[in-house]
């Protein structure tokens, strides 16, 4: 579909001008009801630089020419500010420098129109914050589009662009992919190199967000590489090829009760069709077979994140600030600000285990599958419908790839009850992203699934 887009760029079917007015168009139109874009650079700047992008291109194969792109608030664009939801950060200078995401993507032929919205500080599976506001999802704006990439799942399935990009430390780019009806892939650690170094070091990673596997085969590709200074990047490293020979699946990546019925239903369903469809036996196994050694993967992702954070951002500047901050965020900094060396140290240690269980149970040709979510969806300020309460633990399956680096990626799956789609979540082995997106595409083709919400057009371009 990019691929696609950008050709007929090169072609002369439409130019890059063209799109980049169309994403301005459409952003201004459709942005009031959804928040997902807090910020635009100016568009005679964006149009001069698609101009002149499309003008250098002669005979190039810039496999993403004239593309619009939106960028997560959390990631650095050269002249505008970072302010990662946060009012601490309301008064941040421009960014000096393209964070190296971003610099790849535009070395490809993208061309940045804006930045979308983010949990405070991109903590919460929820894009909400007092800087902003929430963000709600296309497909029914009183639910959430998940976080912390919310902003650009909202804006990838209303159309507003065609590219947004997104990070992953605990599930945020496959949470927005699950309940925008997108597909969105955590890379295995250390395969997309960073600059700047996040706060969460070694756990959050880029990862494309898109409307096909197709797309984020492409995208990964441009993504991923070394960068000097990042010592969890891996060195130059090209994909194998094959097909999963083994399809392991359980409710939950780790027991923390039974689903609710409706997901459990959706689930069901998803593993019938991947024996029906893909023609692969699926072993059920028990969730809590799966990381035995006595942690709570859980509660080590949250002490990990919460401390990083913390040492980042600094603990006096916490202390003096916690007044500033959204509630849940203030409420993360008083946990950490609590947290024993001995604690977090032994949560870093922790993810040693969590590795090792995972490569056990996927060995080099097997896939994991579960739900992305235990729950049908949250509304855009976090809560469950019904209660006044934040989604809890339970509700997610994201964080132990983060904790183990694995691959994941998670698929649309059918809609929830709520009309919420329902996402599904697959696990490879370790630098076997291959393995994962093979799976995805031959999912995809047995299930297609809508490149928008009802109501929102694709962008394909002017007529």
């Amino acid at each position: 579909m990019l691929a696609e887009l950008a050709r007929s760029v090169r072609d002369g079917r439409v130019s890059a001008k063209e799109l980049v007015g169309q994403a301005y168009e459409r952003i201004e139109r459709l942005n009031g009801d959804l928040n997902a874009v807090i910020a635009l650079r100016p568009q005679e700047e964006a149009i001069a630089e698609a101009q002149e992008r499309q003008a250098s291109a002669s005979g190039s194969e810039r496999p993403l020419l004239g593309l619009p792109l939106l960028v997560k608030d959390n990631t650095d664009v050269a002249g505008m500010r970072t302010v990662n939801g946060s009012r601490l950060l309301e008064d941040a200078a421009p960014a000096e420098r393209d964070a190296r995401v971003v610099e790849r993507l535009r070395a490809a032929g993208a061309i940045v129109v804006g930045k979308t919205n983010v949990p405070e500080f991109s903590f919460q599976g929820y894009t909400d914050n007092t800087a902003f506001g929430p963000t709600g999802n296309p497909w029914g704006r009183d639910w959430s589009p998940g976080g912390s990439s919310g902003g650009s799942g909202a804006a990838l399935a209303a159309g507003m662009v065609p590219l947004a990009t997104a990070t992953d430390g605990g599930g945020s780019v496959r949470i927005p992919a699950a309940f925008c009806g997108l597909a969105g892939l955590k890379p295995t650690n250390g395969l997309v190199g960073r600059r700047p170094i996040p706060s969460w070091m070694d756990m959050s990673t880029d990862g494309p967000l898109a409307h096909s596997v197709e797309d984020l085969r492409l995208l990964l590709d441009i993504m991923r590489g070394p960068e000097p200074g990042d010592l969890g990047a891996t060195p130059a490293w090209e994909p194998h090829s094959g097909r999963a020979s083994r399809v392991v699946a359980a409710p939950r990546t780790f027991d923390r009760g039974p689903l609710p019925p409706a997901v459990d239903e959706r689930y069901r369903s998803a593993l019938e069709r991947i024996e029906r469809d893909l023609e692969l036996p699926v072993e059920e196994i028990d969730a809590g077979s799966i990381f035995t050694f006595g942690g709570d993967p859980g509660e080590d992702w949250f002490v990990l994140v919460a401390v990083e954070e913390l040492h980042l951002l600094g603990r006096e500047r916490v202390q003096a600030n916690l007044s500033v901050f959204s509630p849940p965020f203030r409420s993360t900094m008083e946990y950490a600000l609590g947290v024993t060396t001995d604690r977090y140290v032994e949560a870093r240690r922790n993810r040693f285990e969590y590795a090792k269980a995972m490569d056990e149970l996927l060995g080099d040709e097997a896939v994991f599958v579960c739900p992305t979510l235990g729950q049908e969806g949250w509304l855009a300020d976090g809560t469950l419908p019904g209660t006044d309460g934040p989604a809890g633990s339970d509700g997610y399956n994201t964080g132990e790839a983060n904790l183990s680096g694995h691959p994941a990626l998670s698929v649309p799956a059918g809609l929830s009850s709520n009309g919420i789609p329902f996402g599904l979540q697959v696990t490879g082995p370790r630098f076997r992203d291959d393995l994962v997106l093979a799976f995805g595409e031959a999912w995809e083709t047995a299930n297609p699934w809508p490149r928008t919400a009802p109501g929102y057009d694709p962008f394909e371009g002017p007529a």
